[in-house]
């Protein structure tokens, strides 16, 4: 039976797992370098935004189960959640989960399980973690045991999704594999599928890399649909009614911890041997200057020079506040290359963390000549376009997540990315 876990890493996987473990009777102790962060979770705020966390993070602090701090401690389990970006060439940077490894090395002793639950290229634990483990002096595989359980989750929903979602576990062996297995089960109520290692690794990135180039596929009918005077999203969702396709949607580009970056570790590592992979990558990375573009052609169409553009949303997805890798950003930069001013508003940033952003949409209405909706937050499809107006009445929707009909009934010109039909 699990007494303890150390989970090192408490953003918006870690945190989470770590809460859920200790709203299911287990003692957890958390670990980030982030003082402010530890401060936050010591004080019961929270430091990310998802349904659910703060009503469980009140319970497990309030009891005692659930505690943190900047280094580890021992434990019976090992959990690390940390961060594995690219680098600024696109290479895997693996920093973050060789030193989370190391600093559990003083703390492990004989019968720990170590679970990396970070995306990560294939072949991490192998040549990342075990080098630093053994340096604990007990033998990998009798004398500790290490696994990788990669999370599946989608920020928004993760709490559901802990719960509900198949889980993979890849151990280094069947005992590595099968203890990972009985920890999980402590909550997990979906199937618990067991592999080694390297699959688990691969199996995560795969999934990722499967979304990245077929949004890749929608954004480039997207840029077609100019020349066929069609409504791309009309046509995918009809080419969806039959039972063996699933095209996913076009947008200004793809963004968040996983999708953005995971399949680079394939490009890295397959070479010239992830050619569609690489081309999709590129191709969902070329979509924040081409939504710029589009941008600039629109207000060119209605003659109006020296434009401030109103942005809404700079979290890379709806109804989070996650700003990884959030193509907004990169759209933003694309359009003030093109000289053109830009203010922008997230209602779920609630922060100024760019230098764009206002925390007023009325701001962003009086300032803008166009609307440019690259989020798809619950508050911008509710929006009245009758109660507001931006000057020269003209939104842009690169999501299909605005109701044309409500925004041409208010005086606007409505424009939608991928759409020439209309």
């Amino acid at each position: 039976m699990t007494k303890s876990i150390c989970v090192v890493g408490l953003g918006y996987i870690g945190l989470p797992t770590a809460v859920m473990f200790a709203n299911h009777g287990v003692k957890v102790h958390g670990v980030d370098l982030n003082p402010e962060a530890v401060k936050s979770i010591q004080e019961k705020k929270l430091h990310i935004e998802e349904d659910g966390l703060q009503e469980r993070l009140n319970n497990a602090v309030d009891r005692g189960v659930l505690t943190a701090s900047t280094t580890p401690q021992e434990a019976d389990v090992f959990i690390i959640a940390v961060p594995s970006p690219i680098n600024p060439d696109n290479t895997a940077n693996l920093e973050y989960v060789r030193k989370a490894t190391a600093s559990i090395v003083p703390y492990i002793k004989e019968g720990n399980l170590v679970i990396l639950e970070s995306t990560v290229p294939p072949k991490t634990v192998e040549h990342i973690m075990l080098p630093e483990l053994v340096k604990s002096g007990l033998e990998i595989g009798t004398q500790i045991f290490v696994a990788h359980s990669p999370e599946r989750v989608i920020p928004g929903r993760i709490f559901e999704e802990l719960v509900k979602n198949d889980r993979i576990v890849g151990g280094i062996n069947e005992k590595s594999a099968e203890l990972t297995k009985e920890l999980y089960e402590i909550f997990v109520e979906g199937a618990i599928h067991l592999t080694d290692a390297t699959t688990a690794e691969l199996v995560k990135v795969m999934e990722n890399t499967y979304r990245d180039v077929n949004i890749a596929f929608a954004n480039e009918l997207a840029k077609m649909a100019d020349k066929l005077d069609v409504n791309i999203w009309e046509a995918i969702k009809f080419a969806n009614y039959h039972p063996r396709v699933n095209v996913h949607f076009p947008g200004p580009g793809v963004g968040g911890h996983c999708i953005a970056v995971d399949p680079w570790f394939l490009v890295e590592i397959g070479g010239g041997q992830a050619e569609i992979i690489h081309l999709s990558r590129n191709t969902n990375d070329s979509m924040p200057s081409y939504t710029a573009q589009k941008t600039q052609a629109i207000l060119n169409d209605n003659k109006i020079a020296g434009a401030t553009i109103g942005v809404l949303g700079l979290a890379f997805k709806g109804n989070v506040d996650d700003m990884r890798e959030s193509p907004s950003t990169i759209v933003i930069d694309e359009l003030q290359k093109l000289g053109l001013n830009v203010v922008s508003f997230d209602p779920h940033i609630k922060e100024n963390k760019h230098a764009t952003q206002t925390q007023s949409f009325e701001e962003v209405v009086a300032a803008a000549d166009i609307l440019l909706c690259l989020t798809d937050h619950n508050e911008f499809k509710a929006l009245d376009p009758q109660t507001f107006a931006v000057r020269n009445k003209i939104v842009f929707d690169t999501k299909n997540c605005l109701n044309r009909t409500n925004w041409e009934q208010a005086g606007y010109q409505f424009h939608l990315l991928g759409d020439a039909k209309n």
